[in-house]
């Protein structure tokens, strides 16, 4: 049965059973993921997710119901299932069903390009990455992950208030670490990368930053554990932004669950952040130009010059807060509730490259990548303690690999203590990016 038959009759049906406002959320996903070791295919994996949700007002309370399935004995299931879920609910301020908004932006979020790519030029873009990986340098034993993947998927919402959206987004993405071995020592290298574009993988680029960044590794050695100007490079930055993502979510300031509840028009970060939450950006995961509820996005600065604009909503958190949705109510699947989440989330870069804010630095530390985010981070308070790989940076330039570290400080302090931002502004496979960031200080220990 074609959705918007199965919608028609589902409607008639929770008509039927006392239902008012309803709504049909469908969501389909096709994933194709394949790994290659040595020349050969070590993993392949085609699969399609399918499902529907119902979502409707029952004696002014909202009940949910989902299923895969779109044929007739799903209909009765979903709304008697949708029922009884809404006599259960005891939120004092309940959902909506969304009327839309005046007006949509168009975005291009599909590549019909990517979708003309095969699965055997798929396959050898791996074999090239991967034979310029070994002729590169003889450290190279191995890798570990060596995957590549690529999504398509399609959303809809449709409700008996008039309105109906859809919209198709695709992308392909890159997980590779190199393994390099030179006498007792062993380290690891990646490349991560997500786009519309298939054309932008380069093999010899790819493969010569994989290894490069596993030999940088080699031949760590000792600094002092003290409090240091830190360098976090563009993707260590990015991991952490995403670890503390949630602190800008409406919800989860009104659940108790970030410090920045009610802080809109102060001042949180240093005067030179710009934090942009931008639904339509080509090469994002999370581009849409709707949100789970219908509402249009729109592109908007959660932090400007340094002050906090406006916390990330949905609807619900909306009208606690006696504001307007942000467009950021978001639904993990068809099975998932409605929550907030950012759209595609980064920190504006400016013109200066990394290698100038190298050069500002007498001594410090670059930090390339972080570990330990989610057990060592206290998302609430802003701490962390984090297992990190970097360098010592002294008189401007890069002087030597630092054995394994630990970074120590405050989320909430580092936003306050950036000293300069960089130009080189990344996203690997998240929706959450950054440019390179310098910070005043962190604590720095050295095993």
């Amino acid at each position: 049965m074609n959705i918007q038959a199965f919608q028609q009759k589902l409607f008639e049906i929770g008509e039927q059973q006392g239902f008012t406002d309803m709504e049909l959320y469908f969501e389909r996903k096709e994933k194709f993921k394949c790994g290659l070791f040595k020349g050969e295919i070590d993993s392949y994996e085609t699969s399609e997710i399918a499902g529907g949700s119902f979502r409707g007002l029952f004696n002014g309370k909202m009940g949910y119901a989902y299923t895969e399935k779109l044929d007739d004995d799903s209909l009765l299931y979903l709304v008697e299932s949708a029922k009884e879920n809404a006599q259960l609910i005891e939120e004092e301020v309940q959902e909506e069903i969304f009327r839309g908004s005046e007006e949509y932006q168009e975005g291009s979020f599909y590549s019909t390009e990517l979708v003309k790519v095969t699965v055997p030029e798929k396959i050898e873009l791996l074999k090239e990455i991967e034979k310029h990986i070994y002729a590169y340098d003889e450290r190279v034993s191995g890798t570990d992950y060596f995957i590549l993947e690529s999504e398509e998927s399609e959303r809809y919402i449709i409700n008996n208030k008039g309105l109906s959206l859809n919209e198709r987004q695709n992308y392909i993405g890159m997980f590779i670490t190199v393994v390099v071995k030179q006498g007792d020592e062993t380290k690891t290298g990646a490349y991560v990368k997500a786009t519309k574009d298939f054309s932008s993988f380069d093999p010899k680029e790819i493969a010569t930053y994989a290894v490069e960044e596993a030999l940088s590794k080699l031949n760590a050695q000792t600094a002092e554990s003290k409090h240091y100007p830190v360098l976090l490079r563009n993707d260590a930055a990015g991991d952490l932004f995403q670890t503390f993502s949630g602190i800008f979510s409406a919800e989860n300031a009104q659940k108790g669950r970030s410090k920045l509840k009610g802080m809109e028009g102060e001042s949180i970060a240093a005067g030179a952040l710009q934090l942009v939450d931008d639904p339509f950006l080509e090469d994002g995961l999370l581009s849409r130009s709707f949100d789970s509820e219908g509402v249009a996005t729109m592109k908007k600065a959660v932090v400007k010059d340094g002050k906090l604009v406006t916390l990330l909503h949905n609807r619900k958190t909306a009208s606690i807060a006696g504001v307007e949705s942000t467009g950021n109510a978001y639904k993990g699947s068809y099975k998932g509730s409605l929550t907030v989440s950012p759209t595609n989330l980064y920190v504006v870069p400016s013109n200066k490259s990394r290698e100038e804010l190298t050069a500002s630095v007498d001594e410090g530390i670059l930090i390339t990548d972080l570990a330990g985010l989610h057990s060592g981070a206290d998302t609430i308070s802003g701490d962390f303690s984090l297992a990190a790989n970097g360098f010592l940076v002294k008189n401007g330039k890069i002087e030597r690999t630092v054995k394994q570290m630990t970074i120590a400080g405050n989320f909430f302090d580092l936003l306050k203590n950036i000293e300069a931002i960089g130009s080189d502004l990344a996203f690997s496979m998240s929706n959450i990016g950054s440019p390179s960031l310098l910070i005043k200080e962190l604590a720095v220990t050295v095993e």
